[in-house]
């Protein structure tokens, strides 16, 4: 699974990244010394990153099932995975784990990549100021979408839910949790797989991973909103042909950021109480953040503005978050009227309404990021193979 566009090479310097080609004026003979099946494992940038990604994954859920393990036998309760209701303590628990187990499972593959953690779109310039400006962006967002709701009515607010001391106790718990969620979630799809898939990706692999995310939640549909899946699936495969057939100069990123936007959907499905504007939204606030990377050169606007936005729906807002109603939370809220504006059980990202302020998200990115310094130079750099 590497990029098409990959310039040839002209020697064949040794170590384990090192390009399996002949040495230049050869007879051909070279080709049949590549170590066995070394090449497909082994391409231009070290391990191929079919199989890094493959390996992501196998790890990550290895080392999430051995913690949760431990938690359980620690703890006495059931798997760490969030139950029906949200408490702050419970996210903390599911979240640090969660977080503990990428970063164990990309550290391992940093070791055999020959590559930093960092590597991984947490370079670039400015770091501490994105990612402060994700956060506020994050809860001005989601401040916008629920201000909205309320004024056409589909929102309604009661007393504050929390007093004196809780009201800082619970803030601080449900921050450090979401926190961790950004840390977890960004650091798997907009570090991790974004940055691997893109140095290793061309529009037929993203056609066919796609296009099995699509059939896996087809066999296992529960009404979860699968629509929203196919949604993403869709709205990818134009831009990226287009993209693909004129060869245009990073196209990778983009087919990289159409596969992690649409997995990032589909791993909603599994949430209770979830609709198809609900998994749509969360595949394309995935996309957003890939333009954050791309833009900005590093994921560091996008885990702000991720922690942010679920700590306003969740805390300060007190509304469902993908269908799952907070404990502890500020302000006390209800839906009202037609779901498919209100959101229903799903909560604010269920309305119709959230497509609008996705849509901002995008436009400011793209108003304050889009002229300055081009962040793709410094996310080519940073993808270079490892000395």
């Amino acid at each position: 699974m590497e990029p098409e566009m990959q310039p040839p090479q002209e020697t064949a310097p040794e170590g384990p990244g090192a390009p399996l080609v002949p040495e230049p004026g050869g007879d051909g003979a070279g080709e049949i010394e590549y170590r066995g099946l070394r090449w497909i494992f082994i391409g231009g940038q070290g391990l191929r990153a079919g199989w890094s990604v493959f390996l992501f994954i196998l790890l990550t859920a290895f080392f999430l099932s051995a913690m949760a393990m431990v938690v359980r036998m620690a703890t006495g309760h059931g798997r760490h995975a969030r139950p029906t209701g949200l408490s702050p303590l419970t996210a903390l628990v599911a979240e640090g784990v969660s977080l503990l187990a990428i970063l164990c499972a990309g550290a391992l593959l940093a070791l055999i990549e020959r590559r930093g953690i960092l590597d991984y779109n947490l370079r670039g310039p400015r770091r501490a100021a994105h990612f402060l400006a994700g956060l506020a962006t994050g809860f001005l967002a989601l401040s916008a979408l629920v201000g909205t709701l309320a004024w056409g009515g589909w929102l309604h607010f009661g007393p504050l839910a929390l007093s004196g001391t809780q009201i800082l106790g619970f803030g601080a718990l449900w921050g450090a949790a979401f926190l961790l969620t950004g840390f977890f979630e960004e650091g798997s799809f907009r570090c991790y797989l974004q940055y691997t898939l893109t140095r290793g990706i061309n529009f037929w692999w993203a056609v066919g991973i796609v296009a099995a995310l699509c059939l896996a939640v087809t066999l296992r549909d529960k009404g979860n909103g699968v629509w929203g899946v196919y949604l993403m699936a869709l709205l990818g495969v134009l831009p990226c042909l287009i993209l693909h057939v004129k060869r245009a100069p990073g196209s990778g990123f983009w087919q990289a950021a159409w596969v992690t936007s649409t997995f990032f959907g589909f791993l909603h499905t599994g949430n209770t109480g979830e609709n198809w504007i609900g998994i749509a939204a969360a595949g394309a606030i995935g996309f957003v953040f890939c333009v954050s990377v791309w833009v900005t050169g590093s994921a560091w606007w996008a885990i702000g503005c991720h922690a942010a936005w679920d700590w306003a729906e969740t805390y300060f807002y007190g509304t469902a978050d993908s269908g799952l109603v907070p404990k502890g939370h500020l302000l006390t809220s209800t839906p009202a009227g037609n779901p498919f504006w209100s959101g229903g059980a799903d909560g604010p990202e269920g309305s119709v309404l959230v497509f609008a302020v996705i849509l901002l998200l995008l436009l400011a990115l793209i108003a304050i990021y889009g002229r300055r310094r081009p962040a793709e130079t410094a996310i080519a750099e940073s993808q270079q193979p490892a000395e």
